[in-house]
């Protein structure tokens, strides 16, 4: 059986994938509400831009998702704040470009850690700027680490097996 792949096919493809994508994240905290969980503790907007990066494999739409995802959630659900909004952007925006540079030199796994880290970093710059500095950490440190580690490990794990897959 022959498939040919179209430029429209592609296109649908990545539409779809991001209308899931912002669906999912704008789900998140009506989740939350009704579970009394703090998924925010979770990087839920990092987790989403993960997977949309995984699934459609294309960093500049990565770079569209990484504004989208928080300014969406903010205008649907009023979550994030819009001054947590404003950091969150150049925190994803700074982990895909980061990523970008990186996926080509060092393993996946490493390359998700390093750049996360760098976002991470980003947005703690941005905070202590936009809002008060003693309001700086709402979560554990080594929570938000412990969280990026498992999310690379599962980024990378599903990479290799996607990359068996197609071999």
């Amino acid at each position: 059986m022959n498939i040919t792949i179209t430029k429209n096919n592609v296109l649908l493809h990545t539409l779809l994938l991001d209308a899931t994508v912002l669906g999912l994240v704008c789900l998140i905290p009506a989740v939350s509400h009704v579970f009394a969980v703090p998924f925010y503790r979770f990087n839920p907007m990092f987790l989403c831009l993960l997977v949309g990066l995984f699934f459609s494999r294309d960093w500049r739409n990565a770079l569209l998702l990484a504004v989208l995802l928080p300014l969406f959630s903010m205008l649907v659900t009023g979550m994030p704040t819009p001054t947590k909004a404003m950091c969150m952007a150049p925190e994803l925006l700074t982990f895909v470009a980061v990523y970008q540079l990186l996926a080509k030199r060092m393993p996946v796994f490493f390359s998700v850690v390093v750049a996360a880290l760098v976002g991470k970093v980003v947005f703690y710059l941005l905070k202590a700027l936009l809002i008060a500095p003693e309001q700086l950490l709402g979560t554990s440190l080594w929570l938000q680490l412990a969280v990026v580690v498992a999310y690379a490990a599962l980024f990378a794990l599903g990479t290799r097996l996607m990359e068996k897959r197609e071999r």
